[in-house]
């Protein structure tokens, strides 16, 4: 079901060397629902591309690659940066993967202006806190949930997120708690 590049597969091995289990699910989860919702509403994306934002857009999340000085999905993105350029990517897409991740924690971007960016926002947006449950059948749900458990991952994201803002105030992450990002995360659907 993943892109078989060279850079996909080292995109899955960074993931597994530095996520826990429930976080690597999650990345794989939100490439899935992204592929799905993506076929439902008949938007073209670059395949590879989304993958690899899809599973290094937590990274800075994880203890090696935690910023204290900027908000996780900079620091994601620029990681993103570096491993694409690692990778052989030209500047330009590097940059893209940057980008994709730094605004699927922004507003709404529209799929005819940035396919990727907004499969990875509606992708997180209902892996982590239960948004848009109508465009996820309940048996496309029990597949995808099959073969990628949660493993816990409301609980652990939302910890990671709470650490985010208490140490880094003004980013998404603090904005998310505020905003009651604790309850939308623990009503999650697909942990019911």
């Amino acid at each position: 079901m993943f892109p078989s590049t060279p850079s996909a597969t080292a995109a899955v091995s960074v993931a597994t060397r530095f996520y826990t289990p429930a976080l690597f699910n999650h990345c794989a989860r939100s490439y899935v629902w992204g592929m799905k919702y993506a076929a439902a509403h008949d938007i073209t994306f670059d395949d590879e591309l989304y993958f690899v934002a899809a599973m290094l857009h937590d990274l800075a999340l994880t203890a090696p690659f935690d910023s204290h000085r900027i908000a996780f999905e900079e620091a994601g993105g620029d990681l993103a940066w570096v491993f694409a350029v690692a990778a052989g990517w030209p500047v330009d897409r590097a940059a893209r993967a940057e980008e994709i991740i730094v605004l699927h924690m922004r507003d709404d971007v529209a799929a005819d202006v940035d396919p990727e960016s907004h499969l990875l926002q509606v992708a997180t947006a209902w892996d982590v806190a239960g948004r848009r449950p109508e465009e996820f059948a309940s048996e496309v749900r029990a597949q995808v949930l099959e073969q990628y458990p949660r493993l816990g991952f409301g609980e652990e994201f939302l910890a990671c997120f709470e650490d985010q803002a208490r140490r880094k105030p003004d980013g998404a992450a603090a904005a998310a708690v505020a905003s009651n990002g604790a309850a939308r995360i623990r009503a999650n659907p697909l942990d019911q």
